[in-house]
């Protein structure tokens, strides 16, 4: 409406006063409601040609739109195991420090694998002292059979050296007995060196493997213990919190509640239409207004456009996409921060609001080889960035009254 009015005034009007006091029409007469077309053809027709370009202008070198949020991240309240609540330490609006317990669940799974790991540990180091009485015991049985095997020998070579000198001096089986006997005694002693390493290597390897593992549960007993204490990963506000003891939560299907963290509002989150993809830049000066600030216009800078559009990703599934998926086109996502620090400090999170953003052809019309014709142009483009301005603060004026009478309060 604004630009119909704008480009009328040096359109229709300048034609009908041509009319009227030119040619002497007078209203009423030669200018009537059904002789206006013909009377003012010529102005009505540049009036649509002139807005239509104008509006054409405008909405392309100075984009606007309506989907500029301020958007914020929450912090899901979830364990990381699933279990029943038996500890609440806060409620709903309680704002919480990074750190601070949220909720206990039943420990007594967790403590009971801990004290059996416990008890593990305590069986291992008994059997530890059992195994050093029981090296100690074939330390005893070694040197036993050692002293039977020298003892054995002996017998032996007497007895040999008997029969070697004088063959009736002693019987043959005498010495076929003794030699037996040292085989026997051999045999005692490698029992025992072996009974000897056994109870060694059970000390040394063995029960210390066992203690490791004792203790490698424990430490995941405990580990499982300290799960069961959910706290604030942040600081920030607990919100949709409605826990009580014996409640059962579930990390993947039932989440505690929501934690939104504490941030005061840096920028915004503009979806502008992709016709716009190739004049908005990074540096561009934009204007905002909120409905959460009514009656205020905030001057703000594109800080970041995001180079792909959300409407076109692909998830890998089971199913092949159809392209007619996409119909629907997608925004180009910018961010726009203040240009004044603190000028969104009163802007509440989640807070909707309208947004431009000028196209500025400063440095271009700075270049001295430019064109009469292009500098024309491009100041021509600078200037109607006025109009939207305009239409912003036109916007921030009208929405109180619209949402507050023209919508019944809603």
């Amino acid at each position: 409406m604004l630009e119909l009015l704008l480009c009328s005034a040096i359109t229709v009007l300048p034609d009908f006063l041509i009319r009227r006091f030119g040619q002497g029409k007078r209203l009423g007469r030669e200018i009537t409601l059904f002789s206006v077309w013909y009377e003012l053809r010529w102005g009505i027709t540049l009036c649509v040609i002139l807005t239509i370009s104008l509006i054409t202008t405008i909405f392309y070198f100075h984009p606007s739109t309506s989907s500029a949020v301020s958007v914020f991240r929450t912090v899901t309240i979830l364990p990381e195991t699933n279990g029943r609540v038996a500890e609440v330490y806060v409620e709903i609006n309680d704002r919480v420090t990074e750190g601070q317990p949220l909720f206990r669940l039943d420990p007594a799974g967790p403590e009971a694998a801990a004290e059996t790991a416990r008890r593990k540990i305590a069986e291992v180091d008994a059997a530890m002292v059992t195994a050093r009485s029981q090296l100690a015991e074939a330390e005893g049985r070694l040197t036993q059979a050692r002293g039977s095997l020298r003892q054995a020998r002996d017998e032996y070579d007497t007895r040999a050296e008997l029969l070697r000198r004088d063959t009736n001096a002693i019987a043959r089986r005498d010495v076929d007995r003794a030699e037996v006997a040292v085989e026997t005694a051999q045999g005692a002693v490698d029992a025992a060196l072996a009974g000897r390493e056994a109870a060694q290597s059970q000390i040394d390897f063995g029960l210390p493997a066992q203690k490791a593992s004792a203790e490698a549960a424990l430490r995941e007993a405990e580990v499982a213990l300290s799960k069961t204490l959910v706290v604030a990963g942040t600081s920030g506000v607990v919100q949709q919190f409605a826990l009580r003891p014996g409640d059962v939560v579930n990390p993947i299907l039932r989440p505690a509640g929501i934690l939104v963290p504490d941030r005061r509002v840096t920028g915004l989150a503009a979806g502008f239409g992709q016709i716009e993809a190739q004049v908005i830049k990074v540096g561009m000066v934009g204007e905002v207004a909120c409905a959460a600030m009514p009656f205020g216009v905030i001057p703000v800078v594109v800080t970041d456009v995001q180079d792909v559009i959300a409407a076109g990703q692909i998830r890998p599934t089971d199913q092949l996409r159809d392209i007619g998926g996409f119909a629907q086109p997608g925004t180009i996502t910018v961010i726009m921060e203040p240009l004044y620090e603190g000028a969104f400090d009163r802007l509440p999170r989640g807070a909707s609001c309208v947004a431009n953003a000028y196209t500025s052809n400063h440095d271009a019309l700075q270049d001295p080889d430019i064109s009469a014709l292009r500098a024309f142009a491009l100041h021509a483009i600078d200037t109607t960035g006025l109009v939207h301005a305009a239409i912003l603060r036109l916007q921030a004026l009208i929405l109180p009254v619209r949402t507050l009478v023209l919508s019944g309060g809603h």
